[in-house]
């Protein structure tokens, strides 16, 4: 192999330059210029300097909170959840192999780089412990994304020079192998970070990593479940000790007494909940980041609420999601007399859980507020169907909304909402699907958790002894009771990018992906309002009157065509085959 290939894999590190952490906090700090090595490695503030870099890399806390992204709330625009303008290449099975790494390999190596040195520092091991905390974490979550996107991968933990080719053509580990390395990482930045209390501002803590082992073992546990005998399982397993995993570590973040829900009970209080500039008294959100206009690190996230229209984000809520909320008296509507149908957008939000209401724009909603010099308010009129990006579906989200004027950056340097990495919420939703998926849910778990999260929007509480069969249900082979919590994951964190990975776990594209069309709101409201649509032209609808937003697109005549067989798992790239021959490709590629 020539060290021009493998210099390819691993990019050897550029040393960091000293900056100081600042108030305003390290998610939004640019990357420090280089130094000599010979400046590293004496004190811990050399530690501290070298992680702040690594907190700035988009594979480690995600792209969209860098400038001139889009934000959050698109980002189930690969699943049922949403309909994007263009056709997702996964759902519709037409990926191929590209260049792309499938591991992000020299963030691996920074990390591993830093794992080897920081001995050689000088100081106190309480001053020292929380920065080896941090890289245990990061290299936990850049071996994740790896396991989620293409399964098993070779574990290297040293970072590796050019001549150390024995290494560098290591072959895949099994997945489960991964994950217990992964784990094993996590549990040592659980015991060398500050608990939160202690942590520096927008430093990872202890619970935040417990709250991440959580997750990690709830993705691997029902992915060993519910893909036993496939080719992406795990011989031998099925998951039950990945998820009494992910209950313990959710019931340690719950029970840690740190956290709660924000704005329980409160109008509004979960459309408020996304639409912050600061996080830094919330009890619900465990760790996000800052922008900063000063810094030039905003986001365009606000831009995407039309004037006029009020509103043309191309991702469109879909039918599936919407249907999928239940009406205020917590039944579906399926079964609940409540339900006003589906001729207009009021008659279906109407009486609906309240957190589909605030996610979805209805006719007078405020879109901008503080506009100088004129009119204070802008209202939503229409969802923009037929505008240059149109809303796909007819349900304009917006969920994440900031109304303020400044906030969208036509008219200001830029947006600056906080970017939310993780949220109680979820830790809640992890225990109750956890313990159900184990088959020891009680009432008093969902108590704690599903019923807690609808206390916030004033929903009827979830009582498992007495759950109405929906004919609607997605998973109508499962139990009521995973439904109902597969449900309530699906309101709660929709459109903040979890239902992919969601699908995709629970082995689930065969029910909700494969040979389905997403669907909009009915077509006929929109024709006397707005006047530019042209049924069959620039809106195409099906035989009931819902917009379809494929409708002219050949490939979807039968519906989404994931491969069941293949799309579960992303491929290997050629080149990485080819440089180390025992990389085997996942199945069906």
């Amino acid at each position: 192999m020539k060290p021009k290939q493998l210099l390819y894999i691993y990019s050897i590190l550029g040393l960091l330059a000293i900056s100081s952490c600042k108030k305003d906090g390290l998610l939004n700090q640019a990357p420090p210029t280089s130094l000599t090595e010979a400046s590293y490695w004496h004190t811990p503030s050399d530690l501290q300097n070298y992680m702040n870099n690594l907190y700035g890399k988009d594979n480690i806390f995600p792209h969209y909170r860098n400038y001139g992204s889009l934000g959050i709330y698109s980002v189930d625009d690969n699943s049922d959840n949403m309909v994007p303008q263009s056709l997702d290449g996964r759902l519709s099975g037409q990926l191929t192999i590209n260049n792309s790494s499938y591991a992000d390999w020299a963030n691996i190596r920074d990390v591993n780089y830093f794992l080897a040195n920081y001995s050689k520092v000088s100081g106190a091991a309480s001053d020292i412990a929380p920065y080896v905390g941090e890289a245990y974490f990061f290299r936990a979550m850049l071996y994740f994304q790896a396991v989620q996107n293409v399964g098993g991968v070779p574990f290297i933990t040293k970072a590796l020079n050019v001549d150390e080719i024995t290494a560098l053509n290591a072959p895949r580990l099994p997945r489960n192998v991964v994950v217990d390395s992964i784990l094993n990482d996590l549990n040592r930045a659980i015991t060398n970070l500050p608990a939160k209390g202690k942590a520096q501002s927008q430093r990872l803590y202890k619970e935040y990593a417990q709250g991440f082992k959580a997750r990690v073992c709830l993705f691997e546990g029902t992915w060993e479940k519910y893909h036993a005998g496939d080719a992406f399982g795990v011989s031998g397993q099925n998951g039950a000790n990945y998820l009494q995993m992910a209950a313990d570590a959710a019931n340690t973040v719950i029970s840690s007494g740190v956290y709660q829900l924000d704005n329980v009970g409160v109008s509004n209080g979960y459309f408020n909940l996304f639409n912050q500039t600061d996080y830094t008294s919330s009890k619900e959100i465990m760790f996000w980041g800052a922008y900063n206009q000063q810094a030039g690190i905003t986001t365009y996230w606000q831009n995407y609420y039309q004037f006029g229209s009020g509103g043309t984000n191309s991702d469109g809520l879909s039918k599936s999601l919407v249907d999928d909320y239940l009406c205020t008296d917590g039944k579906p509507i399926s079964l609940s007399p409540l339900y006003k149908g589906n001729d207009s957008l009021a008659h279906q939000l109407k009486n609906r859980d309240p957190r589909l209401r605030q996610s979805v724009f209805l006719y007078g909603d405020t879109v901008i507020s503080n506009i100088p010099g004129a009119s204070p308010l802008k209202l939503f009129t229409y969802p923009g169907l037929v505008s240059g990006t149109p809303c796909t579906t007819g349900f304009q989200i917006r969920k994440g909304l900031n109304t303020d004027y400044f906030q969208d950056s036509h008219n200001g340097p830029g947006g600056t909402d906080g970017v939310i990495y993780m949220r109680y919420a979820e830790i809640l939703l992890i225990y109750a699907e956890a313990r159900a998926e184990l088959g020891t849910l009680t009432q008093g778990d969902v108590d704690m958790t599903i019923n807690k999260l609808r206390d916030r929007v004033k929903m009827p509480h979830l009582n498992i002894a007495s759950i109405a069969a929906d004919p609607n249900w997605l998973f109508p082979s499962l139990s009521p009771v995973i439904n109902e919590v597969r449900r309530e994951r699906r309101i709660e964190l929709a459109c903040e990018g979890y239902r992919l990975n969601d699908v995709l776990r629970w082995a689930a594209a065969p029910t909700v992906i494969v040979g389905k069309s997403p669907l909009g709101a009915k077509a006929n409201q929109f024709l006397t309002v707005i006047p530019a649509i042209k049924i069959g032209t620039n809106l195409f609808v099906n035989a009931d009157g819902y917009i379809a937003p494929y409708g002219n697109v050949s490939s979807m005549a039968s519906g989404y065509q994931f491969n069941v067989n293949r799309d579960y798992l992303l491929p290997i790239p050629v080149q990485e085959t080819v440089v180390n021959p025992a990389i085997k490709q996942n199945p069906g590629w």
